[in-house]
């Protein structure tokens, strides 16, 4: 078969790359080579207790930057040793990084940044994203097992954030794949393990398709999409994650997005929540708002045209709105409550008690064909529609610290719903819909703090 001058050069460059450390070396001080580097890693013992150890290993950087740089391509083999990073590799328009389905890529610890990033990643933290922001293009991620070393629930190795890069990084990023003003992307066939960043942090993002995406003792958010967002794919997501497997945030407090704006027009398809014996979130968010700036400016930030199906032992499908806990409610929250519009939810199975859960203002909430696998107790509701309450105890012995979570004084209307083909798992019938739907009427609590949550005065209006 004849070959192409372009082929005959990429085969080169990826077998030098995948070449013994010799080779890599080379001859006039080759900047394809690797570096070596000593340092400690902190790994739970067989008691679970973190116990440090030291580490002599190549750091794989400049040879995989090399190598895209003259190719726009290169793939990671499985070897013995993990590829470790000490900062995130950067891929150009039009380059495609593939790994074998078991080649473990790790971040050298205390780097604290993400793994693999686009070039021209731009924050508008504080602004509205403006028309050309010269994204880059046709980028591919596929492959490998990415991993943080977050070796335990509060042992991070020094990776607590999945930042841009080291020095003055845009506020926001958070990923182990951070992807951010991109048209036209790939991520496939990926696992994260035990990071603390999201797994996949996506924003000012179209057309793009994450598919294949394996979470394995994750920390936060599979994936996660800031605003503007549209003409995308999410598909084949399963794992245990302690945060959202899949997360829309068209509005979201401050310090996880570096941008805010509309998502819409993406299929969020083949969801599996984690096995009943694995510790794991297994929600689903969808979160509109009303971002407000510095400058007294407002951006609304609604989510529409979104079609979720074939998703199975989701615990909670979150729509609802959530003031900042972390920095406190006061300082960031949005301006009002967020919008969705034409939200398709079809082929879901429970096998233990799930819900929907709707508190923005709503036009067009189709819910069809959904099986219950699971005894249902006489209040049980699937969709809920309204404002919740729940309280953070800061401190549990000292009420003065505690908060609200949510935000129950707000209300919301919700129109133009539609629900057929939601049965229980011993029955050829549908539920009726007073069966199916709830709406939330909260009431002050008078007994707060003696008995929580505080309770307030919003409600929800479905008008029918």
């Amino acid at each position: 078969m004849n070959r192409s001058p372009q082929h005959i050069l990429i085969a080169f460059v990826t077998a030098l790359l995948l070449a013994p450390l010799a080779a890599l070396h080379g001859a006039n001080n080759d900047p394809s080579r690797t570096r070596i580097a000593t340092w400690t890693e902190s790994w739970p013992d067989a008691d679970g207790q973190p116990k440090p150890r030291e580490v002599k290993g190549e750091i794989w950087n400049d040879a995989i930057q090399a190598v895209l740089d003259k190719a726009d391509a290169v793939h990671l083999p499985k070897r013995d040793q993990p590829y470790y990073l000490d900062g995130p590799i950067v891929l150009k328009s039009g380059q495609k990084l593939t790994a074998d389905l078991d080649a473990e890529v790790r971040l050298k610890p205390g780097c604290n940044t993400c793994m693999v990033r686009n070039e021209h990643i731009v924050g508008f933290a504080d602004m509205t994203v403006p028309g050309d922001t010269k994204p880059d293009t046709d980028i591919t991620i596929e492959g490998g097992i990415w991993t943080t070393l977050a070796t335990g629930a509060k042992d991070s190795n020094g990776n607590q954030r999945g930042a841009s890069s080291k020095k003055d990084p845009v506020p926001g990023t958070h990923g182990v794949i951070l992807l951010h003003n991109v048209r036209g992307a790939t991520v496939r066939n990926v696992t994260v393990r035990q990071s603390r960043p999201f797994a996949i942090h996506l924003g000012n993002i179209r057309d793009f398709t994450v598919e294949g995406l394996t979470l394995d003792r994750h920390g936060r958010d599979g994936v996660h999409v800031d605003g503007p967002a549209s003409d995308g794919i999410i598909r084949n997501i399963h794992g245990d994650s302690h945060d959202d497997p899949v997360s829309l945030t068209a509005w979201d407090w401050r310090q996880y997005n570096v941008t805010f704006g509309p998502i819409h027009h993406l299929t969020i398809d083949h969801i599996t929540g984690a096995p009943e014996n694995k510790h794991s979130t297994d929600a689903i968010r969808l979160l509109p708002g009303v971002k407000h700036f510095s400058d007294g400016t407002t951006l609304d930030c609604p989510i529409h045209d979104i079609t979720l199906r074939d998703i199975t032992d989701i615990r909670d499908f979150k729509l609802y709105d959530q003031p900042n806990l972390e920095v406190g409610r006061d300082n960031d929250a949005s301006a009002g409550i967020g919008t969705l519009k034409d939200i398709v939810f079809e082929n879901l199975t429970f096998n233990r008690p799930g819900s929907i859960q709707v508190h923005a203002n709503t036009d067009g909430l189709t819910v069809r064909n959904v099986k219950l696998g699971f005894p249902l107790p006489a209040d049980y509701r699937l969709v809920e529609l309204g404002p919740k309450s729940q309280t953070y105890k800061h401190k549990p012995d000292d009420p003065t610290l505690w908060t609200e979570i949510f935000s129950p004084d707000l209300d919301c209307t919700v129109r133009n719903v539609s629900i057929n083909g939601v049965r229980p798992h011993d029955s050829q019938a549908d539920l009726p819909v007073e069966q199916v739907v709830k709406v939330i009427e909260q009431k002050p609590n008078p007994d707060y703090p003696k008995t929580t949550p505080k309770g307030g005065t919003g409600k929800g209006i479905w008008i029918r």
